[in-house]
């Protein structure tokens, strides 16, 4: 029940209605029995100053971030995390006594299905700055552990174990479909993971190149990052141990298209992990068509239980969250049980 006394937490866009994270979000809040309530806000772009402001008037906890407001956000900031500052956007907002900081769970979101035994994800944030999460933030602007600092996350159950049966990464290979923002979690990712090779594929040689380029002076350099244009993909997909589609193509309501063409999957290994941020329909194209050929299939809403759970973390000052909870109430509200 809503109280004088209920904390506020949200989620800021424009638009906002479709947003899953107020379902997910609640029923953990509920399952914890912590007086919060979750609530979207319909933030329009010239407004994300003032909404700021009034946040932090009625005492908003944090907030959630999705378009067109990630990047935006940045400069109006207190701090701002070094993941975040390497992938060059925020997805969530935090209150501390410095004022709103910002930092971006989709790389714990994205690393959580793939790590057994769950490792110390690169980033996560905290209220108290002398936290290990916030220490970890310091920790990744030195030469000594670059990508080895945030919170622990559990793995969930069904998707346990690496590439090819094994939880070392160092001498596998990443192909990742795509080069806009959501890719740039996913290098973050393969890099925490430890990836000998990671390969981007885009369609563009100029927006390629620039991505590419933004690695070098990055908070988070990624040395073994390569780009490559689209006619490059079938010998890439032969190499996959990890195939991660960044694309819209296949998301709904276009759910029959695949990024990748059927002669193409096929040179897929057996065993390698495909993995679509996609999570609408469920599953995608792309992970039938790849299962069919026997690779190991990740959804995206796997991901995004992940990198809501990583954020409720860090806005309740807890070090574990019901990730079984929020995974659970996006199936029953997506219609998938």
């Amino acid at each position: 029940m809503i109280k004088g006394t209920t904390k506020l937490l949200g989620v800021i866009g424009h638009p906002v209605e479709h947003s899953l994270s107020p379902a997910m979000h609640n029923a953990a809040i509920s399952h914890l029995g912590v007086d919060f309530v979750y609530l979207p806000f319909l933030v329009k772009p010239g407004d994300l100053k003032a909404a700021l402001a009034g946040f932090a008037a009625i005492g908003v906890q944090g907030f959630s971030i999705t378009i067109p407001h990630k990047q935006a956000i940045l400069p109006l900031l207190s701090e701002v995390s070094p993941i975040a500052r390497a992938i060059g956007a925020v997805n969530t907002v935090y209150l501390t006594d410095k004022g709103w900081c910002g930092t971006n769970t989709d790389v714990e979101g994205f690393l959580a299905p793939l790590q057994t035994p769950p490792t110390r994800p690169y980033q996560g944030g905290a209220k108290d700055a002398t936290s290990p999460l916030e220490r970890g933030n310091t920790a990744v602007e030195s030469d000594s552990a670059p990508y080895e600092t945030g919170a622990v996350e559990s793995c969930p159950p069904p998707y346990q174990g690496g590439a090819r049966g094994g939880s070392d990464w160092s001498q596998k290979v990443a192909v990742i479909l795509g080069n806009g923002g959501a890719a740039r979690a996913v290098v973050a990712g393969c890099a925490q993971l430890g990836c000998a090779e990671i390969h981007v594929v885009g369609r563009n040689e100029q927006n390629l190149g620039e991505f590419q380029q933004s690695w070098v002076n990055s908070p988070m350099p990624v040395q073994n990052l390569q780009i490559h244009t689209w006619n490059n993909l079938s010998r890439l997909i032969s190499q996959a141990d990890l195939l991660v589609n960044t694309t819209p193509v296949g998301m709904y309501p276009q759910g029959e298209k695949s990024p990748v063409a059927a002669g193409e999957i096929d040179r897929i290994s057996a065993g390698a992990i495909v993995y679509d941020l996609i999570y609408t329909p469920n599953p995608t194209q792309f992970l039938k068509d790849a299962q069919l050929r026997g690779a190991r299939a990740i959804d995206g809403l796997e991901m995004l239980v992940q990198q809501g759970a990583a954020a409720l973390k860090i806005w309740l000052n807890k070090e574990s969250v019901p990730v079984d909870v929020m995974r659970q109430a996006l199936r029953q509200h997506l219609g998938l049980d």
